[in-house]
């Protein structure tokens, strides 16, 4: 909804709402924030204990006669899909639970959606850690997918409502870092357990993961609910109670009278998932599934799921593949760190076009070396090249950490207009979940069929989406949720085809207040009468 619907009591379009950055913000975003948490250490910790061989004696004898033996060849010997459903379910029942969390987002609250989220952590954390056969060990695993579709759908659009336009894009991103935390974590943990005797150190693994699912929960407790939510729920004197304390001042009336109004939009849509797929929406949910999609396809998951398991592959053995990956983890928070500090600088066109020139070279030389070097009769790669390839795993995952990784989820949690938000970002969870289980369920078959072509595979899609990127992605940084299509989708070269002015409740939203004040919406306008 642009600025200016409601005459001389919102701004113009382009001016920005008086916001100032406040301790509330900042602590409610940390917390909400602690999802990517969850979701990182899941995806670092599977990779670690798939490796461990007391692990893979227990629950996948096969693959632990494989990897002694190595009979199956260097690229093959994990080459399961046993092992690879222990992954992939977690996704699988993330896609699942992404269409419930839709609708508890929508209605109940981002908070209570994210409370949610924790529990579905806690109780699936319990289930791994003390799994004492394989069904244990998988419903674990689903009950943790069921939290990260939860708090996938809830935790980017709770950043993006609560912080204030100019830093919307670093505080988004928080939820990425803390994937990235995630991930390391998982990895310095992997790499000690793996240590310990007994055969009990991947229950510590699994196990832990219950700091971060305590710290979600505790956290959704915390936090405020989003003025949006609260509105978007007809909890209006709330809604503009909580606007003021977030905003740091009284002078919200501008801000909140857009939040009202876009409110009264959305409740006139019956069925959010049919209007999603309206004219109208078109270029938000194809940039939106795209993302997704191509994010997927850079092959980063393959190398988080599986670095351990990788680096073993390429004969680095177990402690060093371990340690490798805690190596790669650690890249992957710093980066993130350029990401929050640059985004809302130098934007998100630059940054997804800059890591896809390095994300493709890198895998390029990584192929060339591997076809080289690793064979399914020898595995020496030498010390020196096996330097390189370690350094050029760190090139690409630091190119993703700043790019594709929190950008895949802030532009489709800023673009999206309230009255399709929910369903927005409901698609969004579900389309990268969806291609997270593809990649999970098939990248150890990938990688024993098309060996280091993997990596040639992986870079061809990156061309591709660069090339998307450079010519149908818009510009986002600085630009206030509820104007993107006057601002963004109305100028863009090819998407303002699809931005014919549309009509809701009998007045045309447009950037004057004419039409407004012909169907007698004038000063004296209370839209919250009208809800």
């Amino acid at each position: 909804m642009p600025a200016g619907a409601f005459s001389s009591a919102a701004p113009p379009s382009g001016v920005e709402f008086e916001a100032k950055i406040t301790p509330i913000v900042i602590v409610s975003c940390i917390l909400a924030s602690t999802g990517g948490l969850m979701f990182g250490y899941d995806v670092g910790v599977s990779g670690g204990v798939t490796s461990m061989p007391d692990f893979l004696e227990k629950f996948f004898p096969v693959v632990y006669r494989n990897t002694q033996e190595k009979k199956d060849g260097n690229y093959c010997k994990y080459d399961n899909q046993g092992l690879q459903l222990f992954t992939s379910s977690l996704y699988l029942a993330g896609l699942t639970a992404t269409f419930f969390a839709s609708y508890t987002t929508r209605k109940l609250g981002r908070r209570l959606t994210m409370l949610i989220a924790g529990v579905f952590f806690i109780i699936g954390v319990a289930l791994n850690a003390a799994a004492q056969d394989l069904a244990m060990l998988i419903i674990g695993r689903i009950l943790l997918g069921c939290g990260v579709g939860f708090a996938n759908q809830a935790v980017p659009l709770f950043l993006s409502e609560i912080a204030p336009t100019r830093i919307r894009g670093g505080l988004n991103i928080l939820f990425q870092l803390n994937v990235t935390i995630g991930i390391l974590f998982a990895e310095l943990v992997n790499y000690g357990t793996a240590k310990i005797e007994g055969g009990w150190g991947w229950r510590l693994s699994l196990g832990l993961a219950g700091i971060p699912a305590t710290l979600l929960t505790l956290g959704a407790l915390m936090v405020v609910d989003t003025p949006n939510s609260l509105i978007e729920r007809g909890y209006m004197e709330e809604g503009k109670a909580v606007l003021k304390r977030i905003r740091g001042t009284e002078n919200v009336e501008p801000e909140f009278l857009e939040l009202v109004e876009a409110s009264r939009v959305a409740k006139q849509v019956k069925h959010p998932f049919r209007n999603l797929v309206q004219r109208r929406n078109r270029p938000q949910l194809v940039i939106a599934v795209a993302l997704q999609v191509f994010q997927q396809f850079t092959g980063i998951n393959a190398i988080m799921f599986y670095a351990p398991v990788l680096f073993d592959t390429l004969g680095f053995g177990n402690d060093a593949s371990l340690y490798s990956s805690v190596i790669t983890g650690a890249v992957n928070v710093l980066s993130t760190l350029v990401s929050i500090y640059s985004v809302d600088k130098v934007g998100r066109r630059v940054l997804l076009l800059e890591a896809g020139v390095q994300m493709f070279l890198a895998q390029v030389a990584i192929a060339i070396i591997l076809g080289i070097k690793v064979t399914n009769t020898s595995d020496d790669l030498g010390k020196g090249f096996a330097i390189l390839v370690v350094v050029l795993v760190c090139t690409f995952v630091s190119s993703f950490a700043w790019s594709w990784g929190p950008l895949g989820w802030l532009i489709p949690s800023e673009t999206f207009p309230l009255e399709t938000r929910s369903a927005g970002q409901s698609v969004t969870v579900c389309v990268n979940l969806l291609f997270t289980f593809v990649i999970a369920q098939s990248f150890l078959s990938m990688l024993c069929h098309f060996q280091y072509g993997i990596f040639l595979f992986f870079s061809g899609w990156v061309l591709i989406m660069s090339f998307f990127t450079l010519f149908l992605l818009p510009e986002t940084k600085n630009i206030p949720i509820e104007e993107m299509t006057e601002r963004v989708w109305k100028k863009h070269w090819y998407w303002k085809r699809f931005m014919d002015d549309d009509e809701f409740g009998g007045a045309t939203i447009t950037n004057g207040t004419d039409d407004l004040e012909k169907k007698g919406y004038s000063n004296g306008f209370d839209p919250a009468s009208q809800l």
